[in-house]
């Protein structure tokens, strides 16, 4: 059941739906992605201008810290295994067009920010629905599917995917998922309940070494097999264009693997890191708009192509026993023996820690939303947080199918209720773009307000 409702949300509603708003935010932006990522780089060092404040590079690295995870290996692998070595291509694909509604989404969310008793900005897309469009009720269900996403969908593949890597040791047996799935939910619920700090503290820090020293080993397995790269290339592209395969089994296919697997993994145009994006202290909404479409490439070109190309360039078997984290340690074995698939499961067990905490952080904005804009109680936290720690054990010993299903779906739901948004709010964020570039022509550091592109002042908390 989980399936089909998976492969009615994608093919055809959600591929159409993304294609359309992505084309349409490339060529209304004459390709802002693409045409200022000069300027995006550069941003990228800006400080925010007054101490405490959050700066656009770190409301970037929060972003990209939820983005980056298990679906950078295990989802690669899978959309590999299970639709061919053309969905790469179609990751690819996405993640240019998708930059560009990844600029409009985490724009509004800076334009339409809230402040806090604090002086701290908080906002994201259940705001903006709120604000300027004045659909209370359909903001109020953007909050439910983000915490179906995060605090369910996302925690129960993110919990499977870790388990998944055991599979190839000797000791792995029907009770091994359970025993994971009862250490991680034990860790994630004590990280939950206060304690825990240093760990969090310590794995958040590793996290990112580990990014960089995954890309170092994916790149040398990569020049060890440098022989293979030209034929990787024409099979990648081969099977991207095979439209009479695709036409064929259009669920199973490369396209829609690549397309749902490249969604799940950089999420442009969801609507979750707009959550992020809002906290930024910038002097132009613009500026946080361009840093969030670096965040995607990070997130697909980068970590998602090394591990393709990784996988491919060794040439070792693929196909539906190996799709997952068994595909991934199978290439690197090539190269490393067995230390490679260590490296592996210890940089899964990382990023799904760090990923099933940092989801909590979108789940809690949107909460404080549905309770009227403060923070529930510490009894009902309580209770939130029991439910959150039994999700992740569920999800180590559920199927794969089931996993993936879930997660899809919920992910879907975010994404065609903020998407059809930012077309209906498109305008504004253009207009702001458009205010960003004149200013900077002119030689300024550009400055915003509110009615410098014709806003309502009285829908605005900031930029006035």
């Amino acid at each position: 059941m989980l399936n089909e409702i998976d492969s009615v949300i994608y093919y055809p509603i959600l591929i159409i739906v993304m294609a359309i708003a992505g084309l349409y935010f490339t060529i209304r932006t004459k390709g802002v992605q693409i045409r200022l990522f000069p300027e995006s780089v550069r941003l990228l060092l800006e400080l925010s201008g007054e101490d405490g404040a959050v700066s656009s590079l770190q409301a970037m690295l929060v972003s990209t810290a939820s983005r980056v995870g298990t679906c950078n290996i295990i989802g690669v692998s899978t959309a590999i295994c299970l639709g061919g070595p053309g969905a790469v291509f179609w990751m690819w694909v996405m993640c240019i067009i998708g930059a560009a509604s990844a600029f409009v989404e985490s724009t509004l969310a800076q334009i339409y920010k809230r402040k806090d008793e604090n002086g701290q900005f908080y906002g994201g897309p259940a705001y903006y629905i709120e604000e300027a469009l004045h659909k209370p009720k359909l903001a109020a269900l953007f909050c439910i599917f983000l915490i179906a996403t995060y605090a369910v969908g996302f925690n129960l593949l993110c919990s499977y995917n870790l388990q998944s890597t055991f599979i190839d040791y000797s000791f792995y047996n029907a009770t091994t998922p359970v025993i994971i799935g009862a250490i991680l939910a034990i860790l994630t619920g004590y990280c939950l309940f206060g304690g825990g700090k240093r760990i969090v503290k310590v794995t958040s820090t590793i996290v990112p070494l580990m990014g960089v020293s995954y890309v170092i080993i994916a790149l040398i397995v990569i020049l060890f097999n440098y022989a293979n790269i030209p034929a990787m290339f024409v099979l990648i592209f081969q099977n991207a264009f095979d439209f009479q395969s695709i036409l064929g089994g259009v669920a199973g296919s490369c396209l829609v693997y690549g397309i749902k697997r490249g969604l799940f993994s950089n999420e442009a145009g969801v609507g979750s890191a707009p959550n992020a994006s809002a906290s930024a202290n910038v002097s132009h909404p613009a500026k946080q708009g361009l840093v969030q479409t670096l965040s995607v490439y990070i997130d697909t070109l980068l970590l998602c192509t090394a591990t393709a190309l990784m996988c491919l360039s060794t040439g070792v078997a693929r196909d539906v026993a190996v799709s997952g984290a068994p595909y991934v340690q199978n290439a690197i074995f090539t190269i490393f023996g067995a230390a490679g698939p260590i490296f592996i499961t210890v940089a899964m067990v990382l990023f799904a820690f760090t990923t099933l905490l940092g989801n909590l952080y979108y789940v809690n904005n949107a909460l404080i939303y549905l309770n009227g804009r403060k923070k529930p109680s510490q009894m009902f936290m309580r209770i939130f947080y029991v439910c959150a720690t039994i999700i992740v054990f569920v999800g180590a010993i559920i199927p794969m199918d089931a996993a993936w299903a879930m997660a899809d779906i919920t992910l879907g739901g975010m994404t065609l209720i903020n998407l059809p948004v930012c077309i209906l709010l498109g305008k504004v964020a253009i207009d702001c773009l458009r205010d960003y570039e004149k200013q900077k022509k002119s030689g300024q550091d550009p400055i915003f307000t509110g009615k410098s592109i014709g806003l309502n002042e009285e829908e605005l908390d900031t930029w006035k």
